[in-house]
């Protein structure tokens, strides 16, 4: 246990306790400052898409889990396989739903890959997860409760204006719908 006089926590900012002193050996006034550990977070899900920006957000996502002792589990939504349906003279799509999901879980894999080197690089506790859904934003939601994820970090793709309005974000989604704590990476 380290000791630390009140003001000398006072100027590291240390959360502390602060206990008198009783074994006898020393005078009934001084007192033992005693840190304590307060981690408002300690599981943060960081959804990836693989984008410059997400992987942006992973670094600072890793940077702030090292800095705060908290661990991180990586999240890839991976598409559906797309049902559409053509009239006369269309393209038909060639490949089949097992081909696109090997394809999608090579993507996740590769992303997910990337994003946990960078943890594993920094000393960082992580773990990787995807999901298949066509609605990221529940996915993202779905995989931090089940996780046990206390802090959602992603990154905002910044779409603005009329785009960002009539599109919509899965950013501003997840911001909508979680009850978890939703930081944002821009």
């Amino acid at each position: 246990m380290r000791i630390f006089s009140y003001d000398s926590a006072r100027r590291h900012s240390l959360n502390v306790d602060v206990h008198q002193r009783t074994n006898g050996s020393h005078s009934d006034n001084e007192m033992q400052v005693v840190p304590v550990e307060v981690r408002m977070f300690k599981h943060f899900l960081v959804p990836t898409d693989g984008s410059k920006l997400s992987s942006e957000a992973v670094a600072r996502a890793t940077t702030l889990a090292k800095e705060v002792g908290a661990k991180i589990t990586f999240f890839f939504a991976k598409p559906d396989y797309p049902v559409a349906f053509y009239g006369e003279g269309a393209l038909i799509d060639p490949t089949t739903p097992e081909r696109f999901a090997e394809i999608a879980n090579r993507q996740a894999d590769d992303i997910l890959a990337q994003a946990r080197a960078v943890a594993q690089a920094a000393g960082v506790a992580c773990a990787v997860a995807s999901g298949v859904s066509d609605i990221p934003h529940q996915a993202i939601i779905e995989a931090a409760n089940e996780a046990g994820c206390d802090l959602i970090f992603m990154a905002s793709h910044g779409r603005r204006g009329i785009s960002g309005l009539l599109l919509g974000s899965e950013t501003q989604k997840v911001l909508t719908h979680s009850k978890i704590p939703v930081l944002v990476y821009r």
